[in-house]
């Protein structure tokens, strides 16, 4: 499998001929990426933030490209015609990939009144030989999903996990690759100092992918 990274906790997964694309969001959005995204086989859309789902881009797509989320997203968004509602535990097949939603819990913090999440999902994806964990933005709880990558984010805020807790979870999954996300938003300033050191006391290596910049798991 490949993973490719785009803005903020955007990532578009290779597996075989097919493209699975998670979370394409406004956040440094650039037309260019229109064509890449319109050739993905689904989309998968954690929650209902517009730094993870871009409406516009989606309903945009090429009409046969399924949209799995949460109802909460269907029912903010009602112009997702081809969105298909999944909840935890449900899973998707395409291709050779099986993806299903996990558990996620969305921080809050008083600027996001107004703005509550109150479903919110990650997703693993398989292809019978490795697992990638997408933890969608989340703050930590106890968890027993085992993952040969991980994509966590770390900008804390009260929103999501802080590089002290995504160390620590990503170590009890197993991963062996870490991918931070969720680090471009100029409202959540990243402390990459702050990162190195918790990562690095938990003694979990970590990988911050640029824009474009691609990663083979497996």
């Amino acid at each position: 499998m490949k993973i490719t990274k785009y803005p903020q906790s955007c990532i578009l997964v290779d597996v075989g001929s097919n493209k699975i694309l998670f979370d394409p969001g406004i956040l440094k959005y650039k037309k260019e990426y229109f064509d890449v995204f319109n050739d993905c086989d689904a989309v998968f859309v954690t929650h209902k933030h517009s730094d993870h789902c871009n409406v516009e881009l989606i309903s945009s797509l090429k009409k046969d490209i399924p949209v799995y989320s949460t109802s909460e997203v269907a029912g903010t968004y009602p112009e997702l015609r081809n969105i298909k509602i999944i909840s935890q535990g449900d899973t998707v097949r395409i291709g050779n990939a099986t993806i299903t939603a996990v558990k996620a819990i969305h921080g809050y913090q008083p600027k996001m009144r107004g703005n509550e999440v109150y479903e919110n999902i990650g997703y693993t994806l398989s292809d019978g030989k490795e697992t990638i964990y997408i933890t969608s933005d989340t703050i930590c709880f106890p968890t027993d999903i085992k993952a040969d990558a991980i994509c966590i984010p770390v900008t804390g805020h009260g929103v999501t996990m802080s590089a002290y807790e995504a160390s620590l979870f990503s170590k009890e999954t197993g991963a062996k690759v870490v991918v931070l996300t969720h680090m471009d938003n100029p409202a959540f300033e990243v402390d990459y100092t702050y990162i190195d050191k918790h990562f690095a006391n938990a003694g979990i290596e970590y990988t911050i992918l640029e824009i474009g910049e691609q990663l083979t798991i497996g």
